[in-house]
């Protein structure tokens, strides 16, 4: 989720939830094992998400989520049920906002009994700040990478040394734009590039949802010429990364930093274009799932739509643009939904055709460890020098674990 102006409606929907008692859990069988397994299951981060998902499945007669509601034990407060269609093929749930609740709701999820999520797509579905270079307010992403942006240590921009671009640099170096030397292993997710494109082409027939509110501030980015031209236009699907931080940053300066954060630890290969608070939480939790043999890291798509630029137009000060409303919510989390059904029927049609068996990637998949097999594209290289950890020797994990992933650390403290 990332979005400042609206934060009184979000509030109020917030006590809602506070409200009644929820509903009793209620059981349906989804397959011999008895649990639930659905063949899609949205993730959400906060309510007007979910309502931007809720309202278009049922718009489009693709189901109603509110047919079956089922209680999770560690889930949120707020958000404390999963609810499914009638049939059980597509369920839901709010995760809550940053990456802790992202990843206490999806490891809650994953290791719940009530579901079997084997050969369950997840669509990691929610809105974002948009970089003017690739897209615009309303516009839908569809990523390759995510990528945890603000791991690293921080200096004041005040006190910086001169010759810094940044008051980030990543942990084991001594400066800016230079690969970490110390990783925690959630730097970097890479998922299914096959999945990601079949899924573009689906979101490419959804109607996407505009305002004359949303054109107004768009049209300040004209004046940058074609730098930000992608800003300026109304809303499409585009293919490019997304960055996570739970800090909400705004500005150029950190935008572009940020930016070389990306291509550094992508080898080159990402481009940063949304900003959100939530992804590698719930891609770590995924690929931890998926070394368990529970969920299939294959099947994961990471899908944000554009509700605030993540920098001012030209002539606009950080501080006036972070605190203006962009009028960029509404049609993003319409947006989320039209694009977000889109990709939900087209795996439900095409279930018997191809998606039951899966999408082979024809990429690396996983993190930047290479926990889950292969070698990734970025960073050092494997850990488990191609295998995995589930398949790796035991030699091999207890060195793991003695070691860590450190290496060399020119600041120790805290690490």
């Amino acid at each position: 989720m990332r979005y400042f102006s609206c934060w009184a409606a979000a509030a109020l929907q917030l006590v809602h939830h506070l409200g009644p008692a929820t509903a009793a859990a209620v059981h349906h069988h989804g397959n011999h094992t008895g649990r639930i397994a659905p063949k899609a299951f949205i993730i959400s981060m906060f309510e007007p998400e979910t309502d931007g998902w809720t309202t278009n499945m049922v718009e489009s007669g693709t189901g109603n989520l509110s047919d079956i509601k089922i209680d999770v034990p560690g889930l949120s407060m707020l958000y404390p049920q999963v609810q499914c269609t009638a049939d059980q093929s597509v369920c839901q749930l709010t995760a809550g906002e940053s990456e802790i609740n992202a990843a206490a709701s999806i490891m809650a999820l994953v290791l719940s009994p009530k579901f079997d999520l084997r050969q369950t797509y997840f669509v990691v579905g929610g809105i974002a700040g948009v970089n003017p270079k690739y897209s615009t307010l309303g516009g839908v992403v569809l990523s390759r990478y995510v990528i945890q942006v603000a791991l690293q240590y921080e200096l004041d921009v005040r006190e910086k040394p001169d010759n810094f671009s940044t008051g980030y640099f990543a942990y084991g170096t001594k400066g800016p734009n230079q690969y970490p030397k110390t990783l925690y292993g959630t730097e970097v997710f890479e998922v299914n590039e096959a999945l990601r494109d079949v899924a573009y082409g689906f979101a490419q027939k959804a109607n996407l949802a505009d305002s004359a509110a949303g054109a107004e501030y768009r049209a300040k980015y004209k004046k940058a010429g074609a730098l930000y031209a992608a800003a300026t236009k109304g809303p499409s699907v585009v293919k490019c990364d997304t960055a996570t931080s739970d800090v909400y940053y705004s500005g150029t300066l950190l935008s572009e930093a940020f930016e070389t954060v990306t291509r550094v630890w992508t080898n080159g290969t990402g481009e940063y274009c949304m900003t959100a608070q939530e992804d590698n939480a719930v891609l770590e939790v995924l690929v931890r799932g998926a070394i368990q043999g529970l969920v299939d890291f294959g099947r994961v798509i990471v899908m944000r739509t554009g509700s605030d630029f993540d920098r001012p137009p030209p002539n606009v000060t950080s501080y006036q643009h972070l605190m203006t409303d962009q009028n960029g919510f509404e049609i993003a989390t319409t947006n989320l939904g039209r694009a977000g059904v889109q990709i939900i029927r087209g795996i439900l049609q095409g279930w018997e055709q191809g998606f039951q068996k899966g999408i082979k990637p024809t990429n690396y998949i996983g993190d930047i460890f290479g926990s889950l097999g292969g070698q990734p594209n970025f960073g050092p290289g494997s850990k488990t020098n191609g295998t995995g950890y589930a398949a790796a020797p035991k030699q091999t994990r207890a060195q793991m674990r003695t070691r860590g992933y450190r290496g060399p650390s020119v600041v120790q403290r805290r690490i």
